[in-house]
């Protein structure tokens, strides 16, 4: 094997890696937290609608 084929072969894992990663992390349930589109502990409850 020449250094171009491993090079070419290096690039392609990451790449493979890369792309797995990210289809891993948006399929993987998501951690509780604020990060998570949560109210972060807000109670709404009070908030009266604005009706215009």
């Amino acid at each position: 094997m020449d250094i171009q084929t491993v090079l070419v072969a290096l690039i392609f894992a990451a790449a493979l890696f890369y792309v797995g990663r990210m289809i891993y992390r948006s399929v993987s349930p998501k951690r509780a937290g604020c990060g998570s589109n949560c109210k972060c502990g807000v109670d709404f409850s009070n908030i009266k609608p604005d009706n215009k």
